[in-house]
């Protein structure tokens, strides 16, 4: 029972997380479009508030993540190749999340660091790395 609700909570933080992520290079779609002063201003602000309420969502999963392989016992996990790959795409997530960040802080400081079109682009990278987490988590292929 304790592990369905390790699970549970994996599952409710990462949604939780992945809204964020999917949001917030949206906001800099938006931020890198906009020419008034207010705006980005506005945008600045909903970006860090975002940033950081998504933050906690990150650790929680991760902890959480790591609870259920603790929980699967390392002779499990030894076998569980579906489960290696899926931390190892969880890694550039992490580094997406971080990036996510220094785009925030290279707003706030100066000038846009790049188009809004490079943003859509950007945007799309966690899409990526979700739909392959999900296949390998339900076909677990090997």
């Amino acid at each position: 029972m304790l592990m369905l609700w390790i699970k549970a909570f994996h599952i409710i933080f990462l949604v939780s997380w992945y809204a964020g992520l999917f949001y917030l290079p949206r906001l800099f779609v938006h931020h890198a479009m906009s020419q008034e002063k207010q705006t980005r201003q506005r945008l600045e602000i909903m970006e860090r508030k975002l940033f950081w309420f998504i933050t906690p969502w990150a650790v929680l999963t991760i902890l959480f993540g790591f609870l259920l392989a603790g929980l699967y016992g390392w002779q499990a996990f030894k076998v569980m190749y579906w489960l290696h790959l899926k931390i190892a795409l969880v890694v550039p997530l992490i580094g997406f999340h971080i990036w996510c960040g220094k785009l925030m802080i290279a707003f706030r400081s100066g000038p846009n660091p790049h188009s809004h079109v490079w943003f859509r682009w950007f945007n799309e990278f966690p899409l990526l790395i979700l739909v392959a987490v999900v296949l390998l988590v339900v076909l677990k292929p090997f």
